[in-house]
């Protein structure tokens, strides 16, 4: 009972007062199907056909008025208040129908709204920590298993609804008899605890095997280049056919255990109903009007009883998707970065007039571990001037970059804006102000227009050309078929790389930011586009904030102040003709390298 609880606890918080309506709406439909069973004796008896004597019964003094209505009209009436009342309980299955699809879909947008909102407002390290396809598989397979729980706890309040007003007519009807019954099916709920047992260790085995499957074949989606180009299709399908074979069984695991639980209950309600039969008519003579609605009782409650267990099996089988889905949630607000529609959000971009220093920062992406990403970093990015970040590969170029725009917070010193600290309460402030174009160029899989208007939604169509034009785009978005409005596929996969770059240097500058982050951002340029992106940041020297990550030196020779860094510190410090004459120095090797390679 405890996951019952659980999900009650749940759907409570979400659904309140309408959860509560709707018991008791099942309480009047199973009062009504109650009166309608309750209706057979008269019905019966007015027929002729059967004289069933209720005397001595509690129905007996229940339908004392209908001796009263003459015989020729008297199984008429009795005939048109059963339809009365079976229509009003249909009226009322309807209204609960409605009002648990209701719950049950509200209460699954509830939960995706809320966990959605709550990963977007992660910090960057919660996404360090988590593997993309963990997320997706939170966001998709899990709380769709989740929803599928919610409509099985709410059937077994349903079952759970009618079997209580049932039994409690039943008593009314005869106390002995429902006693003997109500304690044989207690002793088949103690049995049946290893059914819960089990249908909780499958879900558990389910939420393993889909995470591992969804990540599989997010990874291999992603690398299918490399799986084609390095003929790793055989080794790939061995892979899908275990780990499909291992999904196959695990779910014939659960038709074979929940068949073999609604076996029991239906073979245990066939001997206990001949049982009471015989004993209700041998030991506690029952009379046949009594005994007959008795019966009728307890062949429509047995079914409902199997069904409670049945829910409960599938309530325990969810209860590890619906625990991971909070467990995500709880670390996603255990990491949370900013209020979800707190003021923040409204607040403008953040105007830097002077500009941003770091005074002595450090970081580790791992505290345990005493290798520092980032140690004693101590530099000023002055406003509206080009400063350039180089280094070998893992010099912690990337990782500055991250902290400068917040992603990251340092775990000593601090960074600076126009000399105040850059905190929860401005970060939202700085990022609006901030462009950022990153090595590996992103794309949505919609047109080139959607793709430019995502960043500006109300940009002009000259707008859009004039930031093409900026980014030497504007001549291979004119050549395409539809313009502005061709398909570019998943992530752009339909241009080629340098086309995808120039796109997305194009959307950033669309947005006007007042600093621009480029981390390798002509890495995939031909010499002669390369050409022109240089000019053109050469243009916005003095109108905005722009900050280089490089390493093809080229595109930084007109930097106003280059940072070269070297396992995480800061070695060198300059400007590009200044550094390039040290002819010893790291930046000086890189350089040489460089030309030498050219």
């Amino acid at each position: 009972m405890t996951h019952i609880f659980y999900f009650l606890k749940q759907i409570h918080a979400y659904a309140g007062k309408s959860l509560y309506v709707n018991l008791f709406a099942m309480a009047c439909i199973s009062m009504l199907e109650g009166i309608g069973i309750l209706l057979l004796i008269p019905m019966i008896t007015m027929t002729g056909i059967v004289q069933l004597d209720a005397g001595g019964t509690p129905v007996a003094g229940l339908f004392e008025f209908l001796q009263e209505i003459p015989a020729s009209i008297g199984l008429p009436v009795v005939l048109a208040i059963y339809v009365v009342i079976v229509i009003g309980q249909n009226l009322l299955q309807k209204f609960i129908a409605i009002k648990n699809a209701k719950i049950q879909h509200g209460f699954f947008r509830h939960m995706r709204v809320e966990t959605y909102s709550a990963i977007l407002h992660a910090d960057w390290n919660f996404f360090i920590k988590n593997r993309k396809s963990d997320l997706i598989n939170i966001m998709t397979s899990e709380i769709a298993r989740a929803s599928a729980g919610t409509h099985s706890f709410l059937q077994f309040v349903s079952s759970l609804v009618f079997t209580l007003i049932q039994i409690g007519i039943a008593f009314w009807l005869s106390p002995s008899i429902t006693t003997f019954v109500l304690l044989s099916g207690l002793i088949l709920i103690f049995f049946s605890r290893s059914f819960l047992k089990r249908s909780l260790a499958l879900g558990d085995r389910n939420f393993t095997l889909g995470r591992s499957y969804l990540a599989g074949i997010t990874d291999q989606i992603n690398g299918i280049k490399d799986i084609k180009s390095n003929t790793l299709e055989q080794s790939r399908m061995e892979w899908y056919r275990k780990v499909t074979q291992s999904m196959e069984n695990e779910q014939i695991e659960y038709t074979k255990m929940k068949t073999t639980s609604q076996l029991y209950y239906k073979m245990a309600s066939a001997v206990l109903i001949a049982t009471f039969i015989f004993i209700a008519v041998n030991i506690y003579n029952a009379q046949a009007g009594q005994l007959m609605l008795i019966i009728i009782i307890f062949s429509r409650l047995w079914p409902k009883v199997t069904g409670i267990q049945s829910s409960m099996e599938m309530i325990a089988s969810t209860i590890p998707s619906f625990k991971a889905v909070k467990q995500m949630q709880g670390e996603c607000l255990d990491s949370r970065e900013i209020l979800a529609g707190g003021d923040e959000l409204k607040r403008e971009a953040l105007q830097v007039r002077q500009g941003i220093t770091c005074e002595n920062i450090s970081f580790r992406y791992n505290r345990d571990t005493p290798t520092y990403a980032l140690k004693d970093i101590d530099i000023f990015i002055p406003t509206n001037q080009m400063t350039a970040i180089v280094g070998r590969s893992g010099a912690g170029k990337s990782t500055l970059i991250d902290l400068l725009m917040g992603l990251n917070q340092p775990e000593q010193g601090k960074i600076l804006i126009d000399g105040a600290p850059l905190t929860r309460g401005n970060l939202l402030s700085l990022r609006k102000a901030i462009s950022y174009v990153p090595q590996d160029p992103f794309l949505f899989n919609a047109t080139i227009r959607e793709n430019m208007q995502l960043i500006e939604p109300n940009a002009t169509e000259q707008q859009i050309w004039d930031a093409l034009v900026f980014s030497s785009a504007a001549e291979f978005v004119g050549k395409l078929p539809e313009g502005l409005d061709t398909l570019i596929g998943d992530r752009g996969i339909r241009l080629s790389g340098g086309e995808r770059q120039r796109l997305v240097l194009a959307r950033v500058i669309l947005r006007n930011p007042s600093i621009l982050v480029l981390d390798e951002a002509t890495s995939s340029l031909d010499t002669e586009n390369e050409e022109k992106i240089q000019q053109a940041l050469e243009r916005l020297k003095g109108k905005m904030t722009i900050i280089v990550i490089a390493h093809r030196l080229s595109t930084i020779r007109h930097a106003d102040q280059v940072i070269v860094l070297e396992e995480g510190e800061v070695i060198q410090r300059g400007e590009f003709g200044q550094l390039a004459k040290e002819k010893t120095s790291v930046f000086g090797n890189l350089l040489r390298n460089q030309m030498k390679a050219t």
